[in-house]
């Protein structure tokens, strides 16, 4: 056997192995784009639904002026902020104002019994509850590309064509005390 022939077989046995693991990549990158694209596309549909909801309850909750403004800054810095940690503060931000703002029409018994606020709080709810399905979706994307650039021999080659850690999206802390029950 020619030692040249055997040299180009583990030539071209290493280009097919980095070549692999660069596609592995670039796949389980492009899935973590999608999944905070994803996320995006929940975010506009909760920004498009808050202005709606703020203003039937304004016609209810005259004296609770500060809170729909707080709301609507709330809205409007999340609508405005970058991506990365940034965008999530501010997302979790949003939530507790939306929060307190569900708490106040708890007050407003005509407002709770209107159908245009009990459709509007139904549609916002299951808003939510997407955004929560897809920061989990993006977090497990993330999980997987980090574990990947994180193992040997994939670390090499991630080094070498520059991709980089991702970062979670993390609940606040307030997200993450637990809920006040009282009677």
């Amino acid at each position: 056997m020619n030692p040249l022939y055997v040299i180009l077989g583990i030539v071209a046995l290493l280009i097919l192995f980095v070549i692999a693991i660069y596609n592995g990549l670039v796949r389980l990158k492009m899935r973590v784009e999608e999944a905070w694209s994803d996320i995006d596309v929940q975010l506009k549909r909760r920004y498009d639904l808050i202005p709606n909801l703020v203003n039937t309850v304004k016609g209810y909750a005259e004296h609770e002026r500060e809170l729909l403004e707080k709301v609507t800054q709330a809205r409007t810095n999340a609508m405005q902020a970058g991506s990365g940690s940034a965008k999530a503060e501010a997302e979790n931000m949003l939530s507790d104002t939306l929060k307190s703002l569900f708490a106040v029409a708890e007050n407003y018994p005509d407002l709770k019994a209107n159908q245009n606020f009990l459709e509007l709080q139904r549609e916002l709810s299951d808003t939510e509850n997407k955004i929560q399905a897809s920061r989990r979706f993006y977090n497990t994307n993330v999980m997987e590309l980090n574990t990947k650039i994180d193992t040997f021999p994939t670390s090499i080659i991630a080094s070498l064509f520059g991709f980089a850690k991702r970062d979670f999206f993390e609940a606040a802390g307030a997200e993450k005390e637990p809920v006040a029950v009282s009677f």
